[in-house]
């Protein structure tokens, strides 16, 4: 866990120094499995991570300067900083540039698919569907179960914006988690892209989610910017509204809560992009298994008024082990090689009344969700 503040700049730094050991793993981890899969050196892979760089300078220039700092701080390049954010982007294209060609989603095969990035299965408990009358967001995030001991909680305290704290891989400057302005933006990969276009890394636009005052400002920055590669964003406020957003760098697509409970997994449910219409198929299967059963566990929370069993039901239904490995709570495949196995990394479990962030130190199914040392709501005023 580490808290950082000050400039973009000083709070990079601080980032880098702190979490040195974390990040150098991290570059280890993505130098070996980017060789696996593609064979491409960990220099190809930041000399092509360097296309983002302005792309990032024109999105966000203070984030820029914050994977400057990182950098520093690590003792390492910017782009090797911007090779980390970039890793789902790099997926869908270094990996085969180095072979000479470059694929849309429609070319892919099934093999290119079990590097797809990001799993997880995201939800919305707010209304009837909370019997206590919280507003709670989580996920299970799925991930490369080699990276499992870069992952870190932060807390990021920066004048102007609202105080952010997420659950990231070192060295990443965005990823899910919730700030003191009441949002929480939990996320999970779609799987691929439309055109050769380079836009925005998907760790910058959900920072910048969480940088938002309100609502509002969140879902303009998922409207209004191109990301690179199609994406989730579950948005959850803690008025009691949510909206889960189907971000592609065409269109997009939206849906809200029934009955208070929205989940989402790594399949397009609100809509399916005309340019994969004829040819769609999930880049994750268990996906159509997963989102039901989170969906029956939860419904279970409006059967009590005590947070802490309301807690305990969200833990349950978030360990479900049918389809095991590949289940809702996913553990690492022996059958695959061990730089290819997923697993859950951790779940998450933010209650945003009260502003109580939790999140398990591995899988639901063998942990407990333990409180973060902060509150969202700690500090200046959030409103």
């Amino acid at each position: 866990m580490l808290e950082i503040s000050g400039t973009p700049l000083e709070r990079g730094r601080q980032y880098g120094e702190a979490a040195r050991g974390r990040i150098a793993a991290s570059v280890d981890y993505y130098a070996e499995a980017f060789g696996a899969s593609s064979g491409l050196t960990w220099g190809q892979v930041t000399a092509r991570a360097e296309a983002w760089l302005g792309p990032a300078a024109d999105f966000a220039p203070d984030l820029l300067d914050e994977m400057h700092g990182i950098a520093q701080g690590a003792g390492l390049g910017v782009a090797d900083i911007m090779a980390l954010n970039a890793r789902g982007e790099i997926i869908y294209d270094s990996t085969f540039a180095a072979m000479g060609t470059k694929r849309s989603e429609s070319d892919m095969t099934d093999a290119d698919h079990e590097d797809a990035p990001d799993g997880c299965t995201s939800f919305a408990l707010l209304g009837p569907a909370a019997g206590d009358g919280h507003v709670y967001a989580g996920q299970n995030w799925d991930w490369r179960y080699g990276v499992r001991d870069t992952v870190m909680l932060l807390r990021i305290v920066q004048p102007g914006r609202p105080t952010v704290i997420m659950q990231v891989e070192a060295g990443q400057i965005g990823r899910q988690g919730a700030n003191s302005a009441g949002i929480a933006l939990n996320a999970n990969g779609l799987g691929g892209r439309f055109d050769h276009a380079v836009g925005v890394p998907q760790t910058l636009v959900r920072r910048r989610v969480l940088d938002s005052p309100d609502p509002a400002r969140a879902l303009d920055v998922l409207f209004r910017t191109r990301a690179h590669i199609a994406s989730n964003a579950l948005l959850t406020h803690r008025s009691g509204f949510a909206i889960d957003v189907e971000t592609t760098p065409g269109p997009n697509g939206w849906m809200y809560p029934v009955d208070g409970l929205l989940v989402h997994g790594n399949h397009y449910q609100a809509f399916v992009p005309p340019q994969l219409a004829h040819t769609y198929r999930p880049s994750a299967p268990d996906s159509l298994l997963r989102v039901p059963r989170a969906e029956a566990g939860l419904r279970r929370c409006r059967e009590t008024a005590d947070p802490a069993e309301t807690r305990k039901f969200i833990r349950e239904a978030m360990s479900d082990h049918l389809g095991h490995p590949e289940s809702l709570c996913t553990h690492p495949d022996p059958a695959r090689p061990e730089v290819r196995r997923w697993a859950t990394l951790l779940s998450s479990c933010v209650d945003l009344t009260t502003g109580e962030y939790r999140v398990t130190a591995g899988s639901p199914c063998e942990n407990e969700y333990q409180l973060a040392p902060w509150n969202l709501y700690d500090g200046p005023s959030h409103d």
